[in-house]
Order: structure tokens, then sequence, then C-alpha cells
């Protein structure tokens, strides 16, 4: 599996991330582990870029937490259940999301963009993402 592709029985491996994407929340990912790259069952963990000023959509991971960890850049969050909440996040900050809670991340800067690596308990990239419209128009 040394090229990231998946067998039948997964093994270690070393790589680089995949091309990158742009996901349902809008955002541009580059996957690495995962179930679709090394057939992992229970992680994945991928690099995001968010672009100066760039909003995500509103969505939450539906039964998987997830983990970030800021490498640059300075972000932000709404979240709960109307995305009345709020918090930010700056490089070498790590953030945690419990599972099934919605969230609107974005980028605090409008010059700079914000790259973090972000780690869920569901091993494929973009299964458990599901988007929330009705609250695209919460304000920031």
């Amino acid at each position: 599996m040394a090229d990231g592709g998946v067998s039948a029985k997964p093994t270690c491996v070393v790589m680089k991330a995949a091309s990158p994407f742009v996901g349902k929340q809008g955002f541009t990912y580059s996957p690495a582990i995962s179930a679709e790259m090394v057939g992992s069952h229970g992680i994945h963990m991928q690099l995001v870029t968010i672009p100066p000023g760039a909003v995500a959509k509103a969505h939450l991971h539906e039964n998987h937490e997830t983990a970030i960890y800021i490498l640059s850049g300075d972000s932000a969050m709404n979240y709960g259940d109307n995305l009345e909440l709020y918090m930010e996040a700056r490089a070498g900050d790590y953030v945690y999301i419990p599972a099934s809670m919605p969230h609107r991340p974005y980028n605090l800067s409008d010059t700079e963009p914000c790259l973090a690596i972000i780690a869920r308990t569901d091993p494929n990239e973009q299964e458990s993402v599901q988007l929330l419209p009705h609250l695209d128009s919460v304000p920031k």
C-alpha cells in the first residue's frame, strides 16, 4: 500500500496527502488517512485550508467527534443548536467538536489563509457531513 491504495488488510503506511478537493462545507481538504486512502476503520486525518475571509456552510458530523490542530492563521467558529455560541482558535490551538454538534468555522483574516489538521472518528472523508442550510444565514 505504499502508493496509498486500499487493500483487504490494512498495514502501516507513510504517505503524502492526496490531491485537494472542495468538500461539502465549501473548504479545500487534502486527505491522507481515511477509509478511501488506507483502509482505516475508525479514523481519518486531513489538512484543511480556509481561504482568507472564507466561511464554511453550517454543518455537523453525525455521530462523529472531531479534533483540530491549527497550524497557521486565525479562525473562529459559531456552534450550538442555533450557532449561538462562539470561539476563536489560533496557530498552536487544539479544538474539540463533539459528535453531532452544529458548527460553522471561518477565517478571521481577510489576507491570510488558515491551515489546520483535522482528525475525525469517521474513517470516510465526507460521509458523516450533514449540511444545515437553515443555519447558513445566522450572523457570525
